[in-house]
């Protein structure tokens, strides 16, 4: 399906999220000199304007990035300081005007030696993500396809070093079938690669059986990190909150977020019976 258009929900609570843990993972793999690829399956617009007609309709930066972008930095845990730099980075003034998507954030947070690889299959977004990467073009490559296919095509990546971001619309029901298929296919040809799956939690079946089916692939080392913050809708529908599976997540990683998560969930839960997790098994 091609109706999904994330400028409805740039800077939502599901978004902190992903990309507070994301540049996580990206700092953590720029610790070392050795150059590494990031591949994002859904890449998305690259940037998106808060006072757009879609970002306005659903307003869902508000619960989100908005709650947060009024903390004053040296009163909140250090990786929701750094991603408020980072957000801070993609508005050129002190107010909050836009929002950055993962290709943008993953650009901004690596370096000239390491190749940008995005996949986009909106045929809308894949120009407007080529036009927010202008300052990163030399090493980024856009391919307007479905991520999950193209994926294989790219382990092993050449330097042995790779992060990779799989955050599909879910639309689809078949959608959480073909992820699992993808990491146990990239785990194949790639073990050592840090993966990170994101997933929308939802009344949905499909939904609350893939946690359970993430840890039956039998990696390693994973982490598994939740965060709900709307009440669950009477009709059984919509999004109460979103979770993250890792695939050799930083070790650092656990340590951060239990700092960190009991702060996010403070402020952010809308409903007063939000909840977050937190597991992980690192050898």
């Amino acid at each position: 399906m091609l109706s999904y258009r994330h400028a409805f929900h740039a800077g939502s609570p599901a978004d902190v999220l992903k990309h507070l843990v994301w540049i996580q993972v990206l700092d953590y793999m720029t610790r070392k000199d050795k150059a590494f690829m990031v591949v994002d399956t859904h890449a998305g617009a690259g940037m998106y304007l808060l006072s757009s007609t879609m970002a306005q309709k659903t307003a869902e930066w508000a619960t989100g990035i908005g709650k947060l972008w009024v903390q004053p930095l040296n009163e909140i845990p250090e990786a929701v300081a750094r991603y408020r730099t980072v957000i801070a980075d993609a508005n050129p003034g002190k107010a909050l005007t836009q929002y950055p998507g993962s290709p943008w954030i993953s650009a901004h947070c690596t370096r000239d030696i390491d190749p940008l690889r995005f996949f986009e299959l909106h045929s809308s977004d894949a120009p407007l993500l080529a036009q927010a990467l202008r300052f990163a073009q030399k090493r980024t490559q856009i391919t307007q396809a479905d991520g999950l296919a193209g994926l294989k095509a790219l382990m092993p990546p050449p330097a042995r070093r790779a992060a990779v971001l799989i955050d599909p619309a879910y639309e689809d029901k078949t959608d959480y079938g073909k992820v699992i298929q993808t990491l146990r296919d990239a785990q194949q040809r790639f073990a050592t690669g840090t993966y990170v799956l994101w997933y929308p939690e939802l009344a949905r079946r499909e939904s609350v059986e893939l946690p359970e089916r993430l840890l039956k692939l039998g990696v390693p080392n994973w982490l598994h990190v939740t965060l709900s913050t709307q009440p669950p809708a009477t009709d059984g529908l919509g999004m109460t909150g979103s979770g993250l599976f890792i695939i050799n997540p930083p070790w650092t990683l656990p340590a951060t977020l239990e700092e960190t998560m009991p702060w996010l969930l403070k402020a952010l839960d809308e409903s007063g019976q939000g909840d977050y997790t937190l597991d992980w098994q690192i050898n």
